[in-house]
């Protein structure tokens, strides 16, 4: 009776080799499909909680305010734990509560004046005091000195505990008895009983009662120069909470600041937090928090509504270009497998079709293939799934596991299906099959148009599917038209170089020029795999780079330059600085000038708005103009000579004072009583001394000038050009003068996690792009590797020497590999063009700028040289491991290759 062998056991320990390369394939695709919607869910994450750690805390909390209720001594304070305790449990699990930093209590609204003498007054005005009574102080404020407020008013007097740095800023101590004004009755006074010290001063609890932690110093309402006073806030016992009442002149307030924990909050579901917030500040939940606290005057309110507002349209607005980068590294993953799982067909082919002239059908076949690929497939990817859920935890399944098995689907099914189509187009004839490859072709060709005349027509918003699928169908068209075109281009090469004297180059190109085992061209796939490759990674390479532009545009105009030196007002630039700054190293371009604000121009008679003076050198400031991209001029305008000292001076003004063109006269009337005549010679759309390039300005050439106004010999500010670090420029200048760079507005621009995620998740995945790539390149390198291998074999045996053998591997492989590069540039240069202009920086760049990429060849030729160079490699040491093999290694008896 015959043994049957298991077919997947018996087939494993046959190809050991291939069976663990499979399952490293699979456990990569899996991966990185089931990692990156993690990983995008936590850059979301951590952006938002960077981005609300950097606001006022204050606006962080859902602040709930009530009139007290009439009651007194501890009941009072009681009745406000209760109704603590009532509004908790009316938060909703996507607005989680941060229960250490709850404050919550009664405070006066007006305090009073303390006429105590000795006691700090900056400006002659009296102190004034608030009092407060906090609920839970717990973990909050230690005691240092004295004991707390423990008894209730006794005669007109009350016990309060202040902060010691409050009592050291006004000069008070412990046992001291402050009076107030008597202006509101009944009089108090008050006696500092104890002294505490916050235990985080600049944590959340204490972030809406700031002076309670130390005196704020504040001015009096009114007046350009109002006096200062000192405000402080004392803590009171529970049993002094109703004293707020009479000390206000009214009622106290009650308040209930409940902190979000905001690290807890999840960009995938801010929407429920938004409305959840919103039902809190007008809605049913504010109705039921008022309900259960029987405070129906409860008013509720909370900046974290336009917080969460502003980051939910920023996610929004730049998750299509965070999108890019994982699309076009799907599109790669999905074409490796399918040119592994080719490989494995045509490996495998001969052993296929003798089981099928064995009766074996189609159905066995391919239920075999399923069986071996779900012995190290699967394991595989549910490996990969559990290892990404683990390494990159997030609350939020759903999405990971979707790309997780649709990976493992397509790695599963691969091998499978690639055989049965393989099996049923060879049953068809050759010509229905090229007709069936145009069709396809054509309706490619039909939807990457479709796709990007619909974006350019509409342009985006949001997460647009077309956007992100635009780039990789114009790559996949760039891989087709190179499908057709290169073996008619090196079809060329060949028999050019067939005419030459040597045979390996045409040799080399010839089969460069068709496919492996017999087909009549290259395969496809590999190209797909490199044009999807290169057109991912230059389209969001040229992404970043207008993104880094546009920032260091903003950066100069909001700067003047690259570097500012403003001197104090009424200042001027010390003898030589302007010098020595010129000759800070980096600088390119310096220019000193003199600067006037709010100058009155009369035109005609008729006065208009007050203007700014700028006395410059034209050559040098026409530079900086032209540099820095904002009132761009030619110098010789300035340089007209004057007829004599009384003469009007030539000067550029902008839009506004020109009215319907150049030529008329200006009179500029200074302080001192000091008057210029002006006559106008040309327009100028700002200028680099001014930000705002809708201010009105007036550009003279100071050489003219210096003779009727002496000031302008003495600049008082100097622009320059250049790579100049901040600290570099404050150590050169006096530390009076006002400093500022570019470099500085650029780190300002750029620092948000948001833009630094998308950055980062961009360039990991350009990253795994290249190296599938690379394997694209690779697996078709095996795939033509043992007819390869036997051609050589062949040849050294007519005389071929090893290194003639080299150059005829590389005439062939490297090719298809280098036009594949070239074409996706050319893909990205194309996305670039027909895509860039509905592209909207403004969220990577951090404010608004004009939608648009800039096309620039630096980031796009970068990513091609790139790929190019390591297929390059590639196909150099393939061609090295395919030199060095031995003829008999590879000349068998019946060998049909």
């Amino acid at each position: 009776m015959p043994v049957r062998s298991p077919w997947v056991r018996t087939r494993l320990r046959t190809a050991p080799l291939a069976a663990l390369l499979t399952a490293v394939l699979a456990f990569c695709a899996v991966f990185l499909a089931a990692a990156l919607p993690r990983e995008l869910d936590r850059s979301a994450d951590q952006a938002l909680t960077a981005s609300l750690q950097r606001v006022d805390q204050t606006d962080t909390q859902i602040q709930a305010d009530a009139a007290p209720r009439q009651q007194t001594g501890p009941a009072r304070a009681a009745d406000l734990d209760v109704a603590l305790a009532a509004l908790t449990p009316q938060l909703s699990p996507h607005l989680p509560l941060d229960a250490h930093d709850v404050a919550y209590g009664e405070r006066s609204r007006q305090p009073r004046e303390l006429p105590d003498p000795g006691l700090a007054r900056p400006d002659g005005v009296d102190p004034r005091l608030n009092l407060l009574y906090l609920g839970r102080t717990d973990g909050h404020l230690h005691l240092v000195d004295g004991h707390w407020p423990n008894a209730a008013p006794r005669h007109g007097v009350l016990q309060v505990a202040l902060s010691r740095a409050t009592a050291r800023t006004l000069g008070v101590r412990v046992g001291q008895l402050l009076h107030t004004n008597g202006l509101m009755a009944p009089r108090i006074d008050v006696q500092v009983v104890g002294l505490y010290t916050p235990l985080e001063p600049d944590g959340r609890f204490w972030a809406g009662l700031s002076c309670a932690t130390h005196a704020c110093l504040l001015p009096l309402p009114g007046g350009d120069d109002p006096p200062r006073y000192w405000l402080a806030t004392a803590l009171i016992g529970a049993s002094s909470v109703a004293v707020t009442d009479t000390w206000s002149g009214g009622l106290g307030e009650d308040f209930w600041w409940l902190p979000v924990d905001y690290t807890r909050l999840h960009g995938d579901t801010l929407a429920l937090s938004r409305a959840d917030l919103s039902s809190w500040m007008g809605g049913p939940t504010q109705q039921a928090a008022a309900e259960a606290s029987g405070r129906y005057n409860l008013l509720v309110d909370s900046p974290l509504l336009a917080l969460l507002d502003r980051a939910a349209a920023r996610q929004a607005a730049i998750r299509p270009l965070t999108a890019i980068g994982p699309a076009g590294l799907a599109g790669v993953v999905a074409v490796v497998l399918c040119l592994a799982a080719g490989l494995t067909a045509e490996r495998r082919a001969a052993e296929l079709r003798l089981l099928r002239a064995r009766g074996g059908s189609r159905r066995d076949l391919v239920l075999r293939l399923l069986g071996e690929s779900l012995s190290t497939v699967l394991p595989a990817g549910l490996l990969a799934t559990w290892l990404a859920l683990v390494l990159l935890p997030t609350p939020r399944l759903l999405p990971a596991l979707v790309a997780a098995v649709a990976a493992l689907l397509f790695a599963l099914l691969a091998v499978p299906v690639r055989t049965l189509l393989r099996d049923t187009l060879a049953l068809r004839p050759a010509r229905r099959r090229r007709g069936r490859r145009l069709v396809a072709e054509l309706a490619l060709l039909a939807a990457a148009v479709a796709a990007v005349a619909e974006v350019r027509r509409r342009g985006v918003g949001g997460l647009d599917p077309l956007q992100v699928a635009a780039p990789l169908l114009l790559a996949a068209v760039g891989a087709v038209l190179l499908a057709r075109c290169q073996p008619l281009l090196v079809g060329a090469l060949a028999r050019a170089a067939g005419r030459g004297s040597g045979a390996v180059g045409f040799l080399g190109l010839a089969r460069a020029a068709r496919g492996t085992g017999g087909a009549r061209r290259p395969s496809v796939l590999p190209l797909l795999a490199l044009t999807l490759a290169v057109t991912t990674a230059g389209f969001g390479a040229a992404t970043l780079r207008s993104v880094s532009d546009s920032r260091s545009a903003l950066a100069r105009l909001a700067v003047g330059g690259d570097a500012s030196v403003v001197a104090p007002p009424g200042a001027t630039l010390p003898p030589g600085l302007a010098r020595s700054l010129a000759a800070l190293p980096g600088v390119s371009l310096g220019t000193a000038f003199w600067e006037q604000d709010d100058v009155t121009v009369v035109k005609d008679g008729a006065v208009q708005p007050p203007a700014t003076l700028v006395a410059v050198d034209p050559q040098t400031y026409a530079r900086l103009a032209r540099a820095v991209g904002r009132g761009a001029f030619d110098p010789a305008q300035l340089t007209t000579p004057s007829s004599g000292s009384g003469s009007p001076v030539p000067g550029l003004v902008s839009g506004d004072l020109a009215g319907a063109g150049s030529g008329h006269g200006y009179a500029l009337r200074l302080d001192g009583g000091r008057q210029l005549q002006v006559t106008g010679v040309g327009v100028v759309t700002g200028t680099p001394a001014v930000p705002d390039a809708t201010a009105t300005v007036v550009v003279l050439p100071a050489s003219a000038v210096a003779a009727r106004l002496p000031d302008v010999s003495r600049p008082n500010r100097w622009l320059g050009l250049g790579a100049v670090g901040d600290a570099r420029l404050r150590a050169a200048v006096p530390a009076a003068f006002g400093t500022d760079t570019s470099a500085a507005h650029v780190a300002a621009l750029a620092d948000d996690p948001l833009q630094a995620a998308a950055a980062r998740i961009f360039w990991a995945c350009t990253v795994a792009t290249w190296c599938f790539a690379l394997l694209a390149v690779l697996l078709a390198l095996v795939r033509a590797g043992p007819e390869r291998a036997a051609l050589l074999a062949r040849l050294r045996t007519m005389g071929l020497r090893p290194r003639q053998g080299l150059r005829l591997i590389l005439a062939e492989s490297l090719p298809q590999t280098l036009t594949a590069a070239l074409g996706g540039g050319l893909a990205a240069t194309a996305a670039v063009l027909l895509l860039g202009p509905t592209v909207d920086l403004s969220p990577l760049v951090g404010t608004p700028v004009p939608t648009g990429l800039t096309l620039t060849a630096p980031p796009i030729l970068e990513q091609t040289l790139i790929v190019a160079g390591l297929v390059a490699v590639a196909g150099l040491a393939e061609a090295t491991v395919q030199g060095r093999r031995q003829i008999t290694v590879e000349l068998r008896a019946g060998d049909g290759r």
